[in-house]
């Protein structure tokens, strides 16, 4: 502020020139003579006063002018209306400090706002005034507008900073860009317009294997001869197009690989705009286009596999595969054979059908060979030079007439158990690789599951075949053996019951003797009869000769039975006994009433258990009707009272229910005996239906508790239940005084010692056997209005 400086400094002196023994504040009051005061009004800067709490008290028409107000408008008016908050600290601030050491100010800057609205910027300077007695009474300054010289000034300062910036930038940039070039993982790249190289980063030389010092001036010889016409298209194109973007070749490496490349290039140009070169970026996608075909090929592999059920196929399949993924003139599938401990060829693909065919004859020792070592150590093998490995097993080639000189062996396996080798033999191109050596593992690691399960498919197949042929000789067996007991224990049964009633009549001993003899040769003819149930091919030859017989000899018949026995009934007799021994005609369903049938079967059969004090209680509700064959529900319902009955000690209860289900009629009995242990209700579910001792013999008559079963009576319900389409459930529970299977009882509820009362004995255990039939709708009877 040198203006405001050189007006003060005049003003001062003009007052001391004129009244020279005037002091300081009589200057103060000179200078508010007129003719000052004419002097500032034509001052191009603004003047101002105020008192000492900042309100205007003078200013001349400038400082009027640089606030945009009428001088009436800013008279008696405070500083601070013209600034915002910040503004008007500050000033205040500068008007304290004025005030409290006495000081002049000056180059202070104010941001005001005019009377438009618009903000600028002053330049003020301010001292205190006194009055003619020294004291201060308020300030005076001179202000200037600046604003667009102060914008000027910072334009300059951001203008330069900015250059600075931008060259800092710039410089930082070239460091980045070098840094980025020199860290890209990719090799690029400069051409000159000539084509020769200006620069190439470390991935370039990683991967193909010059220098810049190597070629720098010089043109990359990495173009495959059959890629020459290619690449002068390509750079003729870059040169149309300025740019180049996933452009698909194959470059030569300096140690003579063949790369697959994708190319990226573009002209790069100098300070006026003319082409100057050109930047090249390649990535290498050799691995990525192998481990693509890979995949594709494992995956083709997974997906086919399972559409070839046989063995042979499935593995021929496979070693076609890896011969043509690896690239081999030869691949095999080498199993193990467990048993013998040898290996051998299942499949085996080579150019050479005939040598496939010869491989396929080759067993040799499970610990000799490549082979061997991989089965021992369970690890992939890779032999460059078979004439070199201490494990090649030159027998092998002699066998089939080969000559393998490479080959790559790793192991089929399953969890922790090798099934077999996969060999591949003899590289085309170059030598085996790690890289070959995991994707043959992988087809391994893929083909093992499903190479394993056909392998025992196949096994199953033949042991399936086997043994339906034993099942098949063994049907042939029971039924021979079933027709040819049948008629000698017939015979037999007979003869006893004539020597019962001759000599047993009159000796009690031998009449008990040949009571138990007839009762167990009738078990053998029950045990027979139910096996023909169960296995349903009955050949009825013997019954249907048998009935013609005495369908047309009946009169003989007649005569004989009269003239040996004066009975006139033998010959229906003799007629019922050959139905009984040879066993039913062939069971035909009908419509039955399940409540009266069974409540007619139950009187039928209690005078066979008439011997027994165990009480049988019969419930009885009308229900629709089954469709099954008489006599099977017949044996049904027997099976089922005497199970219940033999099971049953004597002064217990069994429970015969009939009743309509949700699903249909439902036949239940129910025992309160000895149950069934867990273990052989678990048989059963599994369709082993036993009896608690299955097969056990005992020369006891029918329905005596603990009989024995046959084990045969619930297996031919389950049969029936499966040919006749009823269900068939059991629910037991074992006595819990009696839990193993070897335990009896005593046989009656008054010996039991564990049972006080029949109570106790019905609470300790039993079984309940609910036969759930479907329903059958009789036909309607015929009246006279439906005919």
């Amino acid at each position: 502020m040198e203006f405001e400086r050189s007006i003060m400094k005049r003003s001062q002196s003009n007052a001391s020139d004129t009244c020279p023994n005037v002091g300081p504040a009589q200057t103060d009051e000179l200078l508010s003579d007129a003719r000052y005061r004419a002097f500032m009004e034509e001052v191009a800067d603004g003047f101002y006063e105020t008192d000492l709490k900042g309100n205007f008290t003078f200013f001349n028409n400038a400082f009027c002018m640089i606030f945009g107000y009428e001088r009436s408008e800013m008279l008696g008016r405070n500083f601070r209306e013209f600034m915002d908050e910040k503004t008007a600290e500050l000033a205040f601030e500068s008007f304290n400090r004025i005030y409290r050491t006495g000081r002049d100010l000056v180059d202070i800057i104010w941001w005001i706002t005019r009377k438009d609205g618009s903000r600028r910027i002053l330049e003020t300077s301010a001292r205190l005034i006194f009055d003619k007695h020294g004291s201060k009474v308020g300030f005076r300054g001179i202000s200037r507008d600046v604003t667009e010289n102060y914008r000027a000034r910072q334009s300059a300062i951001e203008a330069k900073k900015l250059a600075e910036c931008q060259y800092e930038a710039s410089r930082q940039a070239e460091l980045r860009y070098r840094a980025f070039l020199e860290f890209i993982p990719d090799p690029v790249f400069v051409f000159n317009l000539d084509n020769t190289v200006s620069y190439l980063n470390p991935a370039f030389e990683r991967v193909f294997g010059w220098t810049l010092a190597e070629l720098e001036g010089k043109i990359i010889p990495f173009v495959p001869p059959e890629r020459r016409a290619e690449t002068r298209q390509g750079i003729e194109r870059l040169l149309r197009e300025k740019v180049v973007h996933g452009f698909e070749t194959q470059r030569v490496t300096k140690d003579g690989r063949l790369l697959d490349i994708v190319l990226d290039g573009a002209v790069f140009y100098d300070e006026n705009q003319r082409p100057a070169g050109q930047v090249v970026i390649l990535r290498d996608v050799t691995q990525e286009k192998r481990i693509a075909r890979v995949n594709h090929a494992l995956f083709r592999i997974a997906e086919a596999l399972y559409r070839f059920r046989r063995l042979d196929e499935r593995l021929e399949f496979i070693a076609r595969q890896v011969q043509d993924l690896l690239e081999v003139e030869g691949a095999s599938v080498i199993l193990l054979d467990e048993a013998r401990k040898e290996f051998y060829f299942r499949v085996a693909a080579f150019e050479d059908s005939e040598t496939g065919d010869k491989m396929k004859e080759v067993r040799f020792p499970a610990d000799k060979g490549v082979a061997g070592e991989v089965y021992r150590t369970g690890k992939p093998l890779l032999v460059p030079d078979t004439s070199q490995s201490p494990h090649y097993f030159g027998a092998v080639d002699r066998k089939a007439g080969y000559n393998t000189r490479t080959m790559l062996d790793v192991p089929i396996q399953i969890q922790d158990r090798m099934i077999g080798v996969l060999c591949a033999v003899n590289k085309k191109a170059g030598a085996f690789d790690e890289t070959d050596v995991e994707l043959l593992s992988a087809v391994a690691s893929i083909v093992a599951l499903p190479v394993e399960n056909a392998r025992i498919n196949e096994e199953l197949k033949r042991s399936y075949e086997e043994v339906k042929s034993l099942n098949r000789a063994k049907d042939r067996v029971i039924h021979h053996l079933s027709h040819e007991l049948k008629t000698p224990v017939s015979v037999l049964s007979a003869s006893l019951g004539l020597l019962h009633r001759q000599a047993g009549a009159g000796n009690p001993t031998v009449g008990r003797i040949l009571e138990r003899a007839e009762r167990n040769l009738q078990r053998i003819l029950d045990m027979q009869y139910a096996i023909e149930d169960i296995l349903r091919e009955k050949d009825y030859t013997s019954h249907r000769m048998l009935s013609l017989i005495l369908d047309a000899s009946v009169d003989v018949i007649e005569s004989f039975a009269d003239e040996e026995t004066g009975s006139e009934e033998a010959a229906e007799h003799i007629r019922r006994r050959i139905e009984d021994m040879f066993g039913p005609r062939e069971a035909v369903s009908e419509l039955i009433a399940l409540d009266r049938f069974v409540a007619g079967q139950i009187e039928a059969l209690r005078p066979r258990f008439a011997h027994r004090t165990c009480r049988v209680e019969v419930r009885i509700e009308p229900t629709e009707p089954v469709e099954i064959p008489a006599e099977v529900l017949e044996k049904i319902v027997e099976g089922l009272v005497r199970n219940a009955v033999e099971n049953t000690p004597d002064e217990g209860l069994i429970e015969v229910t009939v009743r309509s289900g949700a699903q249909g009629p439902e036949l239940e009995v129910k025992d309160y005996g000895v149950g069934i242990t867990e273990e052989n209700q678990q048989l059963i579910f599994e369709n082993y239906f036993t009896s608690y001792e299955p097969m056990q013999y005992s020369s006891r008559r029918p329905y005596d508790f603990n009989a024995g079963g046959k084990g045969f009576d619930l297996l031919r319900m389950k049969i029936f239940s499966e040919r006749y389409g009823f269900k068939l459930q059991m629910e037991s529970e074992r006595c819990v005084h009696l839990p193993d299977d070897g335990q009896t009882g005593p046989g009656s509820v008054d010996f039991c010692a564990s049972c006080n009362s029949i109570a106790d004995c019905m609470e300790s255990g039993g079984t309940t056997m609910t036969v759930i039939f479907p329903g059958a709708e009789a036909e309607p009877e015929k009246n006279e209005t439906n005919g």
